[in-house]
């Protein structure tokens, strides 16, 4: 069970042979593989870079010009979609493509708001970059980053009529949590982030002084004439941000019903992501039965690619993307600033039919040959090409009215509940 749970939750799922493996050469092995990192990674170079172009301002009127612009916005948004799921596909150390992932929720920005995708390509990049550093170094980037400003109106904040948006979600949503902040250090925050601007076509900051509130203020306690860097010291130095990335973060990987323990916030009093998603790989917690997790559905999608070799890029753009959003999550499109709500809501009627037209389109492209095995073979290499301990009386006997036909398994085995739902 630590096996599978640790390859599903950190490295979106086994690639074919990769389970089996493994668990022959136990636990320390996949600690070790699912946490590589930080080097050349040759999935990714297969992975063809996507170079967008700044597309400058809005075009005025109603003319060609207007309508080959917002032709080239919805292509450039697509291409930035299927780029970053051919990554998470592709990569064969996964797991910085798996912590952008978990960082592009928590930091959640959408292009519906933003309109230009080199915008949000530079965030992905931003948050790639710091995915497994310091959180400190990231938040200080991240409440200048271009895409997270203009999202969060932080372009209308100006010191005669302050815009407390950007201030408030950076304390509440990004670093220390409600409740442990005022009102009065919402207004103080706001005045501290005043004086940056936004080019919002391709996302660049700039900070004018003359604009910037540089009078002494209190925000948590402490009094001094603060910036945006400052601000994101100050406030990642509390002790409440240890707790509450911390409890975040457990809440994302390993359970949304049972709580992270105290001791696991000594892993990251440094502010270090990767102590911290270390000593979650390292705990004792994947071998509780009561720590499941139901996938969202990119994490699904990317994870049935990953096994059946489909690079996303190979299907329909259109219909894979019109697909996941029905299912309620599309990268780069998060529903609100709180990012996307997750739990047993993915596994409704409604999102079973399209992740079952989904998943056709994914079988339609597979490689099956790990099913190239003895008919009554057939169900357990299921099982262990896709990273499954043990299939339910139920789940076997529907796996076993499809032997006959290796597509109808694969189609059944990726539906099953037990790869819905991470063990």
């Amino acid at each position: 069970m630590a096996t599978a749970r640790l390859l599903h939750r950190f490295n979106f799922g086994p690639t074919p042979g990769q389970y089996e493996n493994l668990l022959a050469h136990g636990l320390a092995a996949t600690q070790s593989t699912v946490l590589m990192h930080g080097i050349d990674d040759p999935g990714i170079d297969t992975v063809k870079p996507l170079v967008l172009g700044d597309l400058g301002p809005f075009p005025q009127g109603n003319t060609p010009k207007t309508t080959a612009f917002w032709k080239r916005i919805g292509k450039d948004s697509s291409d930035l979609v299927m780029w970053w799921l051919d990554r998470m596909v592709a990569a064969r150390y996964p797991l910085s493509e798996r912590m952008t992932w978990f960082w592009h929720g928590h930091w959640a920005t959408s292009i519906s708001a933003v309109t230009y995708p080199l915008a949000m390509k530079k965030q992905n990049s931003t948050l790639r970059t710091f995915a497994l550093g310091n959180f400190e170094d990231m938040a200080r980037e991240m409440v200048v980053d271009g895409a997270l400003n203009v999202w969060l109106n932080n372009n209308e904040n100006y010191v005669q009529a302050p815009n407390e948006n950007l201030a408030r979600e950076f304390m509440e949503l990004m670093t220390i949590g409600v409740n442990h902040y005022t009102q009065n250090d919402v207004k103080a925050a706001a005045l501290a982030l005043t004086g940056y601007s936004t080019d919002q076509s391709n996302g660049n900051v700039t900070f004018n002084p003359k604009e910037h509130f540089s009078v002494p203020l209190g925000i948590l306690g402490a009094t001094g004439v603060f910036d945006a860097q400052s601000l994101a010291k100050l406030v990642v130095s509390r002790p409440d941000n240890v707790k509450f990335i911390t409890d975040r973060m457990w809440f994302r990987f390993v359970s949304g019903s049972t709580s992270a323990p105290s001791s696991l916030a000594t892993s990251f009093e440094g502010r270090d992501i990767f102590s911290l998603v270390s000593a979650l790989v390292h705990s004792s917690a994947w071998t509780d039965p009561a720590n499941t997790l139901v996938k969202a559905p990119v994490e699904w999608f990317v994870g049935a690619c990953r096994a059946l070799k489909v690079r996303p890029s190979s299907l329909n753009a259109d219909d894979t993307q019109w697909l996941l959003s029905q299912m309620g999550q599309v990268p780069f499109s998060p529903p609100n600033v709180g990012g996307w709500t997750y739990g047993t809501a993915w596994l409704s009627g409604v999102n079973y039919q399209y992740r079952f037209q989904l998943a056709q389109n994914i079988v339609a492209k597979a490689n099956l040959a790990p099913l190239d095995v003895q008919p009554l073979d057939m169900v357990q290499a299921c099982a262990n090409w896709l990273g499954v301990p043990a299939w339910s009386r139920r789940t076997e006997n529907a796996l076993t009215l499809s032997l006959a036909t290796p597509s109808e398994l694969a189609l059944a085995a990726i539906l099953s509940p037990e790869y819905m739902v991470s063990p």
